[in-house]
């Protein structure tokens, strides 16, 4: 078994800029400085996605870190033809989120969450919503059509997998697929 040790807390900055194509032939190349870029320039907006699914600061920078570990594990995996390296990443962090939460650990660990955790998610959860409100995206989203409103707060609010929200709405994936990219372009057009 061969054993990665990643020091996140010592990664280094990096001034070098990468385009996509560079950046990941170097990431295949297990090319260090380019893991430090990778790290510098996504790592916010990762955690940005992570937080979205479980709003949970503390356990959200272990799931971030387990996220980097696996896309620094899984980088050959990635195929440039089926998507951006942003994408791919997005997708990794997110259901590493999700799969903590499915987790046993998560599930032992919330039970024995305190009082004071339960008001500082609470408190968190409020001034989220209300930074959202105050973009006006969850009005935006409340004009779409239904169908497309509830497929939009699976996917992007509540941290479903497309397949995931097709269950849940017993609907057959492409119609989520269809209905995700509709809201997606109406949204795109209210904000020109």
């Amino acid at each position: 078994m061969r054993y990665i040790c990643l020091d996140f807390n010592n990664l280094g900055s990096t001034k070098t800029k990468y385009d996509e194509a560079t950046l990941v032939k170097l990431l295949k190349s297990k090319e260090k400085e380019a893991f430090s870029y990778l790290y510098e320039n996504y790592s916010s907006v990762l955690y940005g996605v992570i937080m979205k699914v479980m709003d949970m600061q503390e356990e959200a920078n272990d799931v971030l870190q387990d996220a980097f570990v696996k896309i620094w594990r899984n980088i050959e995996s990635y195929d440039t033809n089926k998507g951006r390296l942003y994408t791919w990443m997005l997708n990794i962090a997110r259901n590493t989120a999700i799969d903590y939460l499915r987790s046993k650990q998560h599930k032992n660990e919330s039970k024995n969450q305190n009082i004071e955790d339960s008001v500082y998610t609470i408190n968190r959860s409020v001034k989220v919503e209300q930074q959202t409100d105050a973009i006006g995206v969850k009005q935006l989203i409340g004009k779409l059509p239904d169908e497309q409103r509830k497929v939009i707060e699976l996917v992007y609010f509540k941290g479903y997998t497309q397949d995931e929200a097709s269950k849940e709405l017993e609907i057959p994936l492409g119609t989520v697929k269809t209905r995700v990219r509709a809201a997606i372009g109406t949204l795109r057009k209210v904000f020109k």
